[in-house]
């Protein structure tokens, strides 16, 4: 399901409202929550909102979808970045569970990451992921050495560690299995390039070449929702629904 917004502001309301919800449900009804969101310069506003919620953050679980193998002290580090923009006020209170250790080489804690993930429980209350222009999502990026694996619904582990020319350093990523279970599951895309992007990964074609639509085609009792605004540099605006 496609949700339009005609600016950047108005998807990040849109979308803090509708995790947070979520995400209280979640602690009514089990005791807690768990939330897996993405990082880059995409979801910022949407994190900074969301932070700023008050909610019972001490129960909420927080991870990310992937990471670069860099320390948190990294400019490129995700985990750098949500502490920066999203582990600040009410949200100071969450519990987050990186996806990085200090280690040579993502390799060499494979077990304990597996383990670390295995303890939050499934499925996830919500999961927010973003799209790359190259058709890639988490760390699903095409020509990775692991992308087969990583994307195949039936696998049952929860983290796959990606090599792939545009990744840049070696990622830890979700799994395609461990997201497409989350009860509130959110693509969350800006900008016209992507939007054509999305539309083209709908169309037949492979998912090696784009990885996103292993997401738009993965079975799910509950409907992908993808929220989508436009960025200033577009060339039109677009009417919210």
């Amino acid at each position: 399901m496609l949700h339009r917004y005609g600016s950047r502001e108005a998807l990040a309301e849109a979308l803090a409202t509708g995790v947070a919800a979520v995400l209280a449900g979640g602690i009514a009804i089990n005791g807690s929550a768990s939330l897996a969101v993405s990082g880059g310069s995409t979801p910022e506003l949407f994190l900074q909102k969301l932070s700023a919620i008050d909610l019972d953050w001490s129960a909420v679980t927080v991870t990310l979808v992937d990471e670069r193998w860099v320390g948190e002290d990294h400019a490129r580090s995700n985990a750098g970045f949500l502490r920066r923009h999203f582990l600040k006020g009410p949200a100071a209170a969450a519990h987050f569970e990186p996806l990085y250790e200090a280690a040579e080489a993502p390799e060499d804690v494979e077990e304990t990451l597996c383990a670390r993930l295995g303890g939050l429980g499934r499925p996830f209350d919500v999961v927010v992921l973003g799209m790359g222009t190259d058709g890639h999502t988490a760390s699903f990026f095409p020509g990775g050495d692991t992308l087969a694996t990583a994307i195949d619904p039936t696998n049952p582990k929860s983290i796959a560690i990606m090599r792939a020319p545009g990744a840049g350093e070696p990622r830890v990523t979700l799994t395609l299995s461990r997201l497409i279970d989350a009860r509130l599951l959110v693509l969350h895309v800006e900008g016209a390039e992507k939007l054509g992007v999305l539309e083209a990964a709908q169309s037949p074609g492979s998912e090696l070449d784009l990885p996103i639509r292993a997401v738009l085609r993965a079975p799910r009792e509950r409907p992908l929702e993808i929220f989508w605004a436009p960025l200033a540099t577009d060339a039109a605006p677009v009417a919210t629904d």
